[in-house]
C-alpha cells in the first residue's frame, strides 16, 4: 500500500486517508439521492438508476484512486443530469434510451480525446469567459429547476412565469431546506447539503408529509431495466450531434477544471503541471462510457473532493475509501427513494449548487464587449430556452462574429469557427 498510494511522500497516513474519505464522501453522497430523482423523471426506473449512479461512481473514482493516485472523487455531474432530463428528455420527442446513446458516444470521444494531446487543443480552443459561462450558465439552470421543482416559480399564462404560493406546505419547507443548507454551509460544516437534506427530511416527517419505508435496508434491485438499454443508432438518425458534443464538452471542462483545482490544493502540481492527467482524465471518460451503459447521465469529477484534501487527503487511498463508502449506499435504496420523491429535500441541493456554481461569473472580464457579450448570452439563454446546448450554441456563434467585426478574425482559434459552423447547422436545420 505504501509503495502503490506514496503515503509517506506525500506527508500522510492511511487514518488520514480515511477520514479525507469520510469527508469527501459525506460532502457528496447526496448525488446518490438528486441523481435518481432527476433522472427518474425522464422516465426511467428509479431504482435502477439509482444502481446505475452508484456503480458508475464507484466505477471511476476507484480508477481515479489506484490508476492516477489523485484523492479526487468522481459521480454523475450536477447540470450534466438536468440537461438529461429536462433539456434533451423533458420535450418528450427524445426518449431516454437514446439519450443513453448519446451520453455513451461522447464517452467514447471523451476516451479518445484522454489518450491524445488534442485535448489540450480543445481546451485552448475555448476562451476562457465562455468556459467561465458555461460553468454560471448551467448554474442558473439547475437552481431554476429547483426553484419549479418546489414550486417557488410556477407558470403564468400573463407572464410565462410567476412566484408560486409560498404558503404551500412543501413551498415554504423548501425555503426552510435551503436556509438551513445555508447555515450549515456559513458555519463551514462538512456534508452541509446531505446534513441539511436529512434535517428537511426529519421536518417532512413531522409535518406528515413523508412516510417512512417499511424497510430501510434491501438488496439492490431495478438494475435491469437501465442497464444496456441504451439506442445509439437513433441518436445518429436523429442529428443530435449538439447533444453528443455539449455533454462531451461540459464534462471535460468540468472535470479538467476540477482535478486542477483539487490538485493545486493538495500541492500534487509540478511546475504548474497536472502529473498523470492522462490515467486522471481516463477514469471520467470510463465514468461517463460505463455510467451510459449502466443506465446514467455522465459523471464528473467532484468539487466537494476539495473537502477531503482539507482534512489531509493527498492520495488516491483516499478516493479508494469513498467508493467503500459509496458501496455501501447501493443497500439503502428504500430511504433513498423517499427522499428523492419529496422536492423539499432536493430543490434546496439544486438550488445551492447552482448558486455555488454561479460565482464564476466574477472571473469574466465583463469590460471586454468581446468577451463579456457572448458569454452573457450563454449565461442567460441556457434557463430561458431550457436548453444548456443552445446556450452555448448561441455563445459559439457570437463570439467569433464579434471578433470577425471588430477585424480580430486571427485571435479566434480555427476550432471555434469549425464549432460555430456545426452549431448553425445545429441550431438553424436539425430538431435538436
Amino acid at each position: 500500500m505504501e509503495r502503490w498510494f506514496k503515503l509517506q511522500e506525500r506527508g500522510t497516513t492511511v487514518s488520514t486517508e480515511l477520514l479525507a474519505g469520510v469527508t469527501t464522501f459525506l460532502t457528496m453522497v447526496y448525488i446518490v439521492i438528486v441523481n435518481p430523482g432527476i433522472l427518474s423523471e425522464s422516465g426511467m426506473d428509479f431504482h435502477g438508476v439509482f444502481v446505475a449512479t452508484v456503480l458508475a461512481s464507484i466505477l471511476a473514482t476507484i480508477i481515479m484512486g489506484i490508476a492516477a493516485n489523485y484523492p479526487i472523487a468522481i459521480a454523475p455531474g450536477m447540470g450534466l443530469n438536468a440537461y438529461f432530463a429536462y433539456s434533451v428528455v423533458g420535450g418528450g420527442e427524445v426518449s431516454w434510451q437514446t439519450a443513453l446513446g448519446a451520453v455513451f458516444i461522447a464517452g467514447v470521444l471523451f476516451i479518445a480525446l484522454s489518450l491524445t494531446s488534442f485535448r489540450y487543443m480543445l481546451l485552448d480552443a475555448i476562451p476562457t469567459g465562455l468556459k467561465h459561462a458555461i460553468t454560471a450558465g448551467i448554474g442558473l439552470f439547475i437552481t431554476f429547476i429547483g426553484l419549479q421543482k418546489a414550486s417557488i416559480v410556477v407558470a403564468s399564462p400573463a407572464t410565462l412565469l410567476t412566484l408560486g404560493s409560498l404558503s404551500e406546505p412543501m413551498t415554504y419547507l423548501t425555503l426552510i431546506g435551503v436556509t438551513i443548507a445555508l447555515i450549515l454551509m456559513s458555519y463551514r460544516v462538512r456534508g452541509f447539503l446531505f446534513i441539511g437534506m436529512l434535517i428537511t427530511a426529519v421536518l417532512a416527517w413531522m409535518m406528515g408529509l413523508i412516510e417512512m419505508p417499511d424497510k430501510l435496508v434491501s438488496l439492490p434491485s431495478g438494475m435491469s431495466s437501465t442497464a444496456f438499454q441504451l439506442d445509439i443508432g437513433t441518436v445518429f438518425s436523429e442529428g443530435m450531434y449538439g447533444v453528443i458534443f455539449t455533454f462531451l464538452l461540459i464534462t471535460l471542462f468540468d472535470t479538467t477544471g476540477t482535478m486542477l483545482g483539487v490538485a493545486e490544493q493538495a500541492g500534487l502540481m509540478k511546475d504548474n503541471k497536472f502529473p498523470r492527467s492522462r490515467g486522471a482524465l481516463l477514469a471520467d471518460a470510463v465514468g461517463t462510457t460505463g455510467g451510459a451503459l449502466l443506465g446514467t447521465s455522465p459523471t464528473s469529477a467532484y468539487i466537494e473532493s476539495s473537502a477531503g484534501v482539507a482534512v489531509g487527503g493527498r492520495t488516491g487511498l483516499t478516493a479508494v475509501f469513498v467508493s467503500l463508502l459509496l458501496a455501501l449506499t447501493l443497500f439503502f435504496s428504500p430511504v433513498v427513494a423517499v427522499l428523492a420523491n419529496i422536492p423539499a429535500i432536493t430543490a434546496p441541493a439544486l438550488i445551492i449548487v447552482g448558486f455555488l456554481m454561479i460565482n464564476v461569473l466574477r472571473q469574466i472580464e465583463w469590460t471586454d464587449i468581446e468577451e463579456a457579450f457572448p458569454a452573457f448570452l450563454i449565461v442567460v439563454l441556457m434557463p430561458l430556452t431550457y436548453s444548456i446546448a443552445t446556450g452555448i450554441g448561441i455563445g459559439f456563434i457570437a463570439y467569433p462574429i464579434i471578433k470577425l467585426l471588430r477585424g480580430k478574425y486571427k485571435e479566434v482559434h480555427p476550432i471555434l469557427y469549425l464549432f460555430a459552423v456545426l452549431f448553425v447547422i445545429q441550431i438553424v436545420f436539425l430538431e435538436h
